[in-house]
């Protein structure tokens, strides 16, 4: 009732109620994104206190990002089922369920079980396929601009907060972080309860830029069905190769960002002597730059090649992990790294979305693009506990970085091995709906 009447008193001032839900999704993508986020910051402070080794909790946190990826297909048919704001109730709930319980644990099963499997799989109902549902469901003019929106904010979320949730821990222990982060994750929840609505027709609008007021769809698939939807999309996909080079592409983007600096980037610098704090501030600062560099991806994937821009991402991203080493760690040198690489960190999702698009067309680019979106998590857990094992034998995380830095390099070879789509493609998919 509340949302209907928020609905009407918007509506006389011409403002549709689909931005509250923009509003509501981007609270919840960015909470839980900082929370996915907050382990990389615990490190430490669990290898103090229970003794354990960085790729006995690397390994966790790889399952978790595993899940995250894995489990974004099959979050689009609970959507479709139950709704997405039950989803989203959901994901809040499982992911605090995971860490609270977390904060009594004393074994490393235990770690692997709340951190990795609960957390995972909660953080995996809240993927990129929310963010596309939710585009798609309100939005047929500025679907593009509300994604763009969702993807740079979803990265951003991952380190705006870590400032605050590594001085927490610095300042009162690992386990008042994780209450601080489920305080957030409830809130959000709450907002999402309040006001988050499945679809227009639930509050007697059309889709934003439309006129008519759709109905919502039949729900008389049963769910067997719906589970089996996401391999039966991938089964088809898979026998192009274009798909195949987007899913290996995608695999490096994820190794490069989520699964080596979100995750290891501040005990990388701890290594080297720089505080906790002062390493997520330079996270956090590449959390802004991506915000920037995401948004304008999307607005030149909407006028370029967007081979070409794959090609000058992921060039320059394995510069800058190559010229990581050699900053010595100072503060400026960090930051000129900060600057170069986070207008680069999630930059690859406009021109890959595009791609996938105008390759296999609107009714199937958000399936696609979520078992894409699944190999950049595969490959971001290969690089979390990768990474975890290197220091662990070596006593260093340089040579997971170097190895980071060529694989970008072989992936921008390799995206500009695509051959570029024909006029038929293209017009299969329209950008701006594509892209959503």
């Amino acid at each position: 009732m509340g949302s209907s009447a928020l609905a009407a008193t918007l509506g006389r001032r011409n403002i549709h109620y689909g931005w509250v839900v923009v509003g509501v999704t981007l609270i919840t993508t960015v909470v839980t994104a900082a929370a996915m986020s907050t382990p990389g910051v615990l490190i430490v402070p669990l290898e103090h206190e229970f003794g354990w080794a960085n790729d006995q909790i690397s390994s966790a946190l790889a399952i978790r990002l595993m899940l995250f990826g894995l489990f974004g297909p099959f979050a689009a048919a609970f959507m479709n089922r139950y709704g997405v704001r039950a989803v989203m109730v959901s994901a809040v709930i499982l992911i605090s369920a995971g860490f609270l319980t977390s904060l009594m644990m004393t074994k490393v099963w235990q770690l692997v079980l709340l951190w990795g499997i609960v957390v995972g799989v909660g953080s995996g109902l809240t993927a990129m396929v929310l963010a596309v549902t939710v585009a798609t469901r309100w939005f047929n003019a500025r679907r593009g601009l509300v994604m763009g929106i969702f993807a740079a904010s979803n990265a951003t979320g991952q380190l705006l907060f870590l400032p605050l949730i590594a001085q927490v821990a610095t300042s009162y222990g690992w386990r008042m972080a994780l209450v601080l982060v489920c305080c957030m994750l409830v809130l959000a929840g709450c907002v999402a309860l309040l006001l988050m609505r499945d679809r227009p027709s639930d509050v007697g609008l059309p889709l934003y830029g439309e006129t008519a007021v759709a109905p919502p769809p039949a729900t008389g698939v049963g769910l067997v069905s719906l589970l089996l939807s996401p391999l039966v999309v991938l089964k088809d996909a898979a026998r192009s190769p274009i798909f195949w080079v987007l899913f290996g592409t995608f695999f490096i983007c994820g190794s490069s960002t989520n699964g080596l600096i979100q995750t290891h980037f501040v005990t990388l610098c701890h290594d080297y002597g720089l505080p906790a704090v002062t390493a997520a501030s330079v996270l956090a600062m590449m959390g802004i730059f991506d915000f920037i560099g995401t948004i304008g991806s999307g607005w030149l994937s909407d006028r370029f090649d967007p081979r070409w821009l794959l090609f000058w991402y992921y060039g320059l991203r394995g510069l800058s992990l190559l010229y990581l080493p050699f900053t010595d760690f100072t503060f400026y040198g960090l930051s000129l790294f900060a600057v170069f690489y986070g207008l680069d960190w999630i930059a690859t999702v406009p021109p890959t979305v595009k791609i996938t698009a105008d390759r296999f067309g609107r009714e199937k680019a958000g399936m696609v693009f979520g078992w894409v979106f699944a190999g950049h998590q595969i490959g971001a857990a290969s690089a979390a506990f990768g990474a975890g094992l290197v220091r662990t034998e070596f006593s260093t995380y340089l040579p997971a970085f170097f190895v980071a830095g060529a694989l970008c390099i072989i992936a921008a070879l390799a995206v500009i091995t695509v051959r570029k789509s024909s006029g038929a493609g293209v017009s299969a998919a329209a950008p701006a709906p594509a892209r959503a």
